[in-house]
């Protein structure tokens, strides 16, 4: 009589810690996050603890594999999000499990330009699995950092998961024939070099016909070097060629005879590129066509302005979401006004950049932060403005609106964009600020 209740009560745990096991093979309950990435099922072996009397459990999962960005430079930092959308096992027994207790880990393979693994790990968080019930999907993140230009494929790789139930327990869970089906791929390209090339001119006017002297550095040596003027964004029919030496300096001289020319550039290749080329320099032909006898010449000056920026305000509050809930936390930030009064060729680009959101012992991470910019045009302003690309803003930043180069630019233009900040469900409540950064080159 005496060892009947020790003997039911360890038949109780053992049948607690069975359904426990088979519980962590399939996860907890955060939800899948958003994106394009494919879902791949592949066969996976999960080894309950052995404490738990439980043979191997052979099953498919389905998961997928999310980048917070899948077009990167060499450098940049990636984030990953490994989320089992489908177990491979349900609940076995009619013991419901309690909510909170599974911490998940496990491993992304990487493949393609990059090999290696990146580490991922998810908060212990899982809503109640019903007896004989599904189990819901789980979510772990991770970052790792872009070394090779090229196709960098993602693979979900094994996980495992601790329990905090009754006892201390993992259950690792690996995939039978790795590696498993790619499931997202980021495309990386190199950080191309920083185009050092410069000239200088002689003069900075000259009448029609006049030659201007061009010195500059740091071009490719031994390259061919085209010198031409610019008449705004246009090339005009103003060209001479010179070779770079031996230590990439440049010197000649070029015939300026198109009275329109603004400035003039050089560059290597057979066209102008940004990355190639240098300029442009102010250069201006000064009409000195003799006056008729019994007339007047009148002139007059319009002065160039500066390229400027102003905001009506600096304090933007969101909406508020619920804890358990989390969502879009959205608002308007305030307009910006862009005054370009240079009166030259070159346009502009107002970007943004934002830090992490920090509050009571956790921050939102910058990458949750996305807008939709608008942009307007005051009525007779040259340029015509354009809004940036709906998306994440995130700390490398993103184009808020601009206005392209042109053979006259300038005018006055507002901007301002709908933002929305993707609160995770279970952030801790509490006040959040992050600071969102606006330069206008």
């Amino acid at each position: 009589m005496g060892s009947t209740p020790r003997r039911s009560r360890r038949r109780r745990w053992a049948s607690l810690l069975g359904a426990t096991a088979l519980a962590v093979t399939a996860g907890g309950a955060l939800a899948c996050p958003a994106g394009a990435a494919t879902n791949v099922d592949f066969p996976t072996h999960c080894v309950p603890p052995p404490i738990a009397g439980i043979p191997p459990i052979d099953g498919t999962t389905t998961a997928k594999i999310t980048a917070d960005k899948t077009d990167a430079e060499v450098g940049d930092t990636v984030t990953v999000t490994y989320t089992v959308v489908k177990p491979a096992a349900s609940n076995p027994t009619d013991l419901a499990l309690p909510a909170d207790i599974m911490t998940p880990t496990g491993k992304i393979t990487l493949g393609g330009a990059q090999s290696g693994s990146v580490t991922v790990a998810g908060p212990k968080k899982n809503d109640p699995v019903p007896g004989k019930g599904p189990f819901p999907s789980f979510s772990m993140t991770g970052t790792f950092t872009v070394t090779a230009p090229g196709a960098i494929t993602l693979s979900p790789g094994d996980y495992n998961i601790h329990t905090s139930y009754i006892l201390e327990l993992d259950t690792p869970c690996t995939v039978t024939n790795p590696p498993a089906p790619v499931s997202e791929t980021v495309t990386a390209t190199d950080n191309p070099p920083a185009n050092t090339r410069s000239i200088q001119l002689g003069s900075a006017s000259g009448a029609p016909g006049a030659a201007v002297t061009v010195t500059g550095g740091d071009f490719t040596p031994g390259a061919s070097v085209t010198l031409a003027g610019r008449s705004g964004a246009a090339q005009t029919a103003d060209k001479a060629t010179v070779t770079a030496n031996a230590q990439g300096a440049i010197s000649g001289s070029l015939v300026v005879n198109d009275r329109t020319t603004t400035g003039v550039v050089a560059y290597e290749g057979g066209a102008w590129s940004a990355e190639l080329g240098a300029g442009p320099v102010a250069y201006v032909v000064i009409d000195d066509t003799p006056v008729p006898d019994g007339s007047q010449k009148l002139t007059t000056t319009v002065k160039a302005g500066t390229l400027s920026m102003s905001q009506a305000g600096d304090a933007v509050q969101l909406s508020a979401v619920d804890f358990g809930t989390g969502g879009a936390s959205t608002g308007n930030l305030h307009t910006v006004t862009v005054k370009d009064f240079r009166g030259g060729p070159a346009g502009w680009s107002l970007t943004g950049k934002v830090t992490d959101f920090n509050g009571p012992g956790a921050k939102i991470p910058a990458g949750k932060l996305s807008w939709t910019p608008d942009c307007g045009t005051k009525a007779g302003s040259p340029s015509t403005c354009q809004a940036g690309s709906a998306g994440v803003v995130g700390s490398t930043g993103a184009t808020l609106a601009s206005t392209p180069d042109g053979t006259l630019t300038g005018g006055e233009f507002t901007a301002s964009a709908r933002v929305s900040l993707d609160v995770p469900a279970f952030t801790p409540p509490g006040t959040y600020a992050g600071v969102l950064t606006l330069t206008l080159t």
